[in-house]
């Protein structure tokens, strides 16, 4: 693992972009939208939350946070923001909500280790706050180092920025061990949320009625359906998005795809793959194809249950 000297320091997330939800129907709007709560989100608050196709497949992944009464802000991968923003303009219809890209006006920073916690504090992931006209938004660690996004209009750097730089490609490794899948242009329309552990890190609320795919969702839920789970695993190469993953020497069908990958700072890669259960017993995984570089499991920061007949 790298030492905690290199996970310090903040850097621009430049591959996220920012939708802004503004009007008196925003909330009501987002709820009907979203895997997870937005009517109960307070201003101390953000969530982690999906956007998910008729048939329940995720079309893109959010960190939600309310900017004021009348307006949300969506944090997502930069390469899903012009689609997901023109297909959630189709739902708005009459709704008192308008919604734009807000990437130029907002920008987005990620900052680790005591960068980010000398900036909020020990608080618990989640919580958000507000001052010198940024915001804060604690995030679940990773490897144990605390992470902040950061977000602020241009002009506006946290103050450590220029002082103590964290490369992207660090920020992203971050990411992938985190164990929290966010969806990319490669990845759209692939998992439905519990096959990226979306209800496991908080991101599904199965109470909040109803969205697109909600009844797909909450079948998968409580019919015990899930037959597919996302894992970390390393390698000595970098694996991309989207890419195949197979059992060492077997031909045929992939038995899972990368959601996440990132180059590790200590050398190879990490990343998060979302695999058939059946396949955990079978062997070792390999990317691209049956011959292709091994995977090793690593431990992802949460428990994932795994029935013993799923995996049979």
């Amino acid at each position: 693992m790298p030492s905690p000297h290199f996970l310090e320091g903040a850097c621009r997330i430049d591959d996220w972009g920012v939708i802004r939800a503004r009007g008196a129907d925003a909330a009501k709007f987002l709820q009907g939208q979203l895997t997870n709560d937005v009517l109960t989100l307070g201003p101390g608050r953000a969530r982690l939350a999906g956007f998910c196709s008729a048939k329940g497949r995720l079309q893109a992944s959010f960190v939600v946070w309310k900017a004021a009464d009348d307006e949300f802000l969506l944090a997502c991968s930069a390469s899903v923001l012009a689609p997901t923003l023109k297909r959630l303009s189709m739902f708005v219809l009459r709704a008192q909500c308008k919604l734009s890209d807000a990437s130029a006006e907002l920008r987005l920073w990620g900052l680790a280790g005591t960068t980010a916690t000398a900036g909020l504090g020990d608080v618990a992931a989640w919580e958000k706050h507000e001052h010198d006209g940024a915001t804060w938004i604690r995030l679940p660690d990773a490897e144990g180092t605390p992470r902040v996004l950061f977000a602020a209009p241009p002009g506006i750097e946290p103050a450590s920025a220029a002082s103590t730089s964290l490369p992207l490609a660090t920020w992203r490794w971050l990411e992938v061990r985190s164990g929290i899948v966010t969806i990319e242009a490669a990845t759209v329309d692939r998992f439905v949320p519990q096959m990226v552990n979306f209800e496991l890190v908080g991101g599904v609320d199965f109470q909040k009625g109803c969205y697109p795919g909600q009844e797909v969702v909450a079948r998968s839920q409580y019919r015990g359906t899930t037959k597919r789970r996302t894992f970390l695993f390393e390698g000595e190469t970098v694996a991309g998005p989207g890419q195949d993953v197979f059992l060492a020497g077997a031909e045929g069908e992939p038995v899972g795809t990368v959601a996440n990958a990132a180059a590790s700072p200590a050398g190879g890669g990490s990343a998060l793959v979302e695999l058939r259960l059946a396949a955990l017993g079978g062997g070792t995984l390999r990317l691209g194809s049956g011959d292709g570089p091994a995977l090793h499991r690593a431990a992802l920061p949460y428990p994932v249950p795994v029935d013993a007949e799923a995996t049979a």
